[in-house]
Formats: C-alpha cells, structure tokens, sequence
C-alpha cells in the first residue's frame, strides 16, 4: 500500500490473438461436465478455506439451482470500492474528492472489470444456462483489440462479467476476512490500473462540459428504438450521429465522440456567426479620414498643452505642420513667446 501504481506493458498481438481464441464459457448442458474450480484458485493464487464460497461465486442466477453469485457480488462491489478508495487516498493525498471519485469509478466500472475476466479466462468456468451470453463475450472480445486500456464508453461491456469478477472479490473476502488479503490478491489481476495519467472522461460528459463552458445548447434526438440510431444537435445544429444495435446508451456516446471530432467544423461556424451578429448591431458609420486625422491633430494639441499647466499666460499660437508621407508624425512649434503679467 503507498508504492506508485506501475502500468503493465501490454503486448497487444499477444493480447488479440488470446482474446480471439477464448473458449466459451460453460453452457451447461447434462452432457457437459463442469470444469474444476481448482483451475480458478491456481489463477488467482489463493487457496480457499470454504470451497463452497468459490462454486457460489461462480454460478449464476440463470443456473437454477439453490444459490448464485449475487449476495457475493454484492460484497465484492463494497469491497473492490473500498480498496481503490483506500489505495488512491495514499497514493494522492492532494487529489480532490471529485477527482477521486472519478478515478475511483474508472477502476470499477463494467468494462474495466470485463476485461479482467476475460483476460484471465474466469468467464470459463462460469456456471449458466443464458445462451446470449456466449455471443456477447466473443463480440466483446473482438471489440476491445481496438482499445488498449478503454473503449471510454464505445462499446458494450457484459454486465454478467464485471458481477463475476466482483462475486470473487467478494468470495475472497468471505473467506479471509482480510482486506488487505484481498488487495494482495487482486491488485496485480486487476492491471492495467488507471491512473491519472491513463484515464479518460466519456465523450459524451466532454461534451456537456464544451456546451456548458461555451454557452452552448446539446440535445440528442433518439430515433434508436426505430433504427439504432441516436443524433446530436447543438444550437440546433447537426454535429454528430452513433449507431449501436445492442444498448442506447453506446450509441449516444457515439454520437458525442462524433461531434466532438467534429467540433472544429461546428466551433468555427458559431464563432463567424458571433461575429456577424455582433457586427450587424455595432454603428454602420465610420470616421472619415479627414476627421480621423482632425481627432489626432486634437490630441497632439492636448498633450502639448498639458506641459505648461498651470502657466499664467496670454496667449499661445500652437501650428500642427504635417508630413504627408507619414501622416501619423507632427511637429508642434510654439509660435510666440509667453507673456507673464
């Protein structure tokens, strides 16, 4: 506790070409004989007291049977949060709370901790009988060989996964009763840790946060339900559109990553139409060239008049001579000489 966090090199061929051949997880059929949990315990280099703890927090609810993972998920969620919140609290003491939250939230979400399970294969010893499960899982897989550490909300994690990796924590922690086991334990199965330096915010937060600081309007138009597709508008504009066949909520993302990449277009043209606005309400007319040059001629006159303030005097003659190959220099001759009384 209190060594800097150290990102783990990622070699992402290697990384593709696992994710691409990962084998399913366990559809359970009365054909299928279930895969030894022992293999898990290897994995994550922890011998359980209560092995029943480790079955529990690996079957899920759709395997109909007398328990699932959830009360352990349920555990693990409070835990895994209460560790990050622990770690970061030494590892940054001037951090804001909301930076913190922050970093703790990208740490704990559910693509992080699907990554986790599928990159170290707990998925396969998972206990179901939910048959769309298997398909989301190899799309995922393929999804996030384009993001080293973070699709930033660009593609949809399995939920299924991320309560999976949690029901261990959470088994783990049942069993020893020990957060500081727990971190031991978890701490190097949950790298690539997010950093300050590492972690990104949604698109679609940056975006509100552009609008608000410009004064700017954001509304997206959701027309998903009829054809997965979800628009923005700002100012009434159309600046981005996303589209994503399985969750809304990733394809207004995507539409927001699409302004924003977009924003130099959409930036430029509020500010021209700013100008003209402004433009349009200044005074049409303009100093001739005549009176501009009577303006100077006074100003001249003023600051030689200044140097003698307070002078009691009658009269002094003041001649302006202009050069008319540089209008903008003068020469002011005192044409008489002042008369005290």
């Amino acid at each position: 506790m209190g060594a800097e966090p150290q990102e783990t090199p990622i070699d992402m061929n290697e990384v593709k070409q696992s994710l691409l051949e990962t084998e399913p997880s366990t559809l359970v059929t009365e054909s299928i004989s279930l895969p030894s949990l022992d293999e898990v315990e290897e994995i994550i280099d922890y011998k359980f007291k209560n092995k029943d703890l480790l079955e529990e927090a690996f079957t899920h609810s759709s395997f109909m049977c007398s328990f699932s993972y959830e009360r352990l998920e349920y555990v693990g969620d409070a835990v895994l949060n209460l560790l990050f919140s622990r770690e970061h609290y030494f590892l940054y003491p001037d951090m804001t709370p909301g930076k913190l939250t922050r970093l703790r939230a990208a740490n704990v979400d559910t693509e992080k901790l699907a990554r986790v399970a599928l990159r170290h294969g707990f998925h396969r010893y998972l206990r179901h009988k939910k048959r769309l499960l298997e398909d989301q899982i190899q799309e995922f897989a393929r999804a996030i060989v384009d993001y080293h550490l973070h699709s930033n909300g660009l593609i949809d994690a399995p939920k299924d996964l991320a309560d999976l990796v949690e029901s261990i924590i959470g088994a783990v922690f049942m069993d020893c009763n020990s957060i500081d086991i727990v971190w031991k334990v978890f701490k190097g199965l949950l790298e690539p840790i997010i950093t300050p330096e590492t972690i990104q915010i949604h698109f679609n937060t940056q975006l509100h946060e552009m609008c608000q600081k410009n004064n700017r309007t954001l509304k997206y138009v959701d027309s998903w339900e009829e054809n997965k597709i979800v628009d923005c508008f700002i100012d009434g504009e159309f600046v981005g559109r996303g589209t994503y066949n399985l969750r809304k909520e990733v394809a207004q993302n995507r539409a927001a990553k699409d302004a924003l990449d977009n924003k130099q277009k959409w930036m430029v043209l509020r500010e021209k139409e700013t100008a003209d606005e402004q433009e349009e309400e200044s005074p049409t007319s303009q100093l001739s060239e005549e009176e501009s040059e009577c303006q100077m001629n006074n100003r001249v006159i003023s600051e030689f008049l200044d140097q003698f303030a307070g002078v009691d005097h009658r009269r002094i003659d003041i001649v302006i001579l202009t050069e008319q190959t540089n209008p903008e220099r003068y020469t002011v001759q005192l044409g008489q000489t002042l008369h005290q009384s």
